[in-house]
């Protein structure tokens, strides 16, 4: 069983011809909502793949809390981790341009009410052969928490970077299995601009120095990574994107997904790499996540 630790919002997708500079204004194409938030899209991800998935979060009391829930919900994800408290409904403000790219402003809300205490109480519920999914939407001593929880029962963990602060760099050494795409890998080691062959340099040291599993996704080409001292890569599928948004989030919980599955690395990766491919094709976060058989069907 997979436990997902984070966020939980409901998007606000406007579409454009192309995305705005600084201080510009472009004339929309197109408005939609939209289920979201990073804990909620890889907990989407990992039942959508077939695993048993249990979100710990909260929401408002408010016209956003039960449609922000409602794929959770219709997939079959256990939402008794999920509290309801007095502030908003957390809330992405996301833009989409013409060639699929995005830019996006988070509004934690009620995000920000989950508490080391509730990490506490997630991480007891776990089994020792579970998997805990955590990523950088929820305050930083509720996540730490969960680290130094899930560390003292021996349980699994796997780290998605995003967003990428200072709490994440600090707290991403305690992952069992840390997962970044290409700019936030270049942020967590301190260097920028790397080549192919500097960043697998630059992962081979630290692999050395950590012993954790590293994976950096590397957008249209595919995803490299270091597990148990082995380089591994794998591609997605060649698309025109239509929408990024949560594409990364669907790798993430198709990867745990696949581990707690008993896949092989090598397999769980490719897997997870198909499937985040797959959801640049609708547009929308959890809308476009896809089923295992479609997954499934392409690898």
């Amino acid at each position: 069983m997979i436990t997902v630790f984070g966020s939980v919002n409901m998007d606000l997708i406007a579409t454009t011809v192309r995305l705005p500079q600084p201080g510009e204004t472009v004339a929309g194409t197109g408005f939609a909502t939209a289920a979201g938030g990073k804990g909620a899209n890889q907990a989407l991800a990992a039942q959508r793949a077939g695993s048993a998935v249990r979100m710990v979060s909260a929401v408002g009391k408010d016209g956003f809390a039960e449609p922000a829930l409602a794929l959770l919900r219709e997939a079959g994800a256990d939402l008794s981790g999920v509290k309801s408290v007095d502030e908003p409904t957390g809330t992405a403000l996301i833009l989409v341009g013409g060639d699929g790219e995005n830019m996006i402003a988070v509004v934690p809300g009620a995000n920000g009410t989950v508490t080391a205490q509730d990490a506490d109480a997630a991480v007891a519920a776990m089994a020792a052969d579970d998997i805990l999914l955590l990523q950088m939407e929820v305050p930083a001593d509720a996540v730490a928490q969960a680290f130094n929880a899930a560390k003292a029962r021996g349980i699994r963990t796997l780290f998605n970077t995003a967003p990428l602060t200072d709490d994440a760099i600090r707290l991403a050494p305690f992952a069992s299995i840390l997962v970044s795409n290409e700019t936030e890998f270049e942020l967590l080691i301190g260097r920028k601009d790397l080549s192919a062959e500097a960043r697998i340099e630059a992962m081979r040291n630290l692999h050395a120095e950590t012993g954790q599993t590293l994976v950096v996704t590397l957008g249209a080409d595919g995803v490299v990574a270091l597990h148990d001292g082995t380089l591994l890569t794998s591609a997605g599928l060649k698309i025109e994107p239509v929408d990024t948004v949560g594409a990364g989030d669907t790798f993430c919980g198709y990867l745990a997904a696949s581990l707690d599955q008993g896949l092989p690395f090598a397999a769980s990766l490719r897997r997870a790499a198909v499937a985040g491919s797959l959801a640049c094709l609708k547009p929308g976060a959890q809308p476009a996540i896809p089923l295992a058989a479609e997954v499934d069907a392409k690898i």
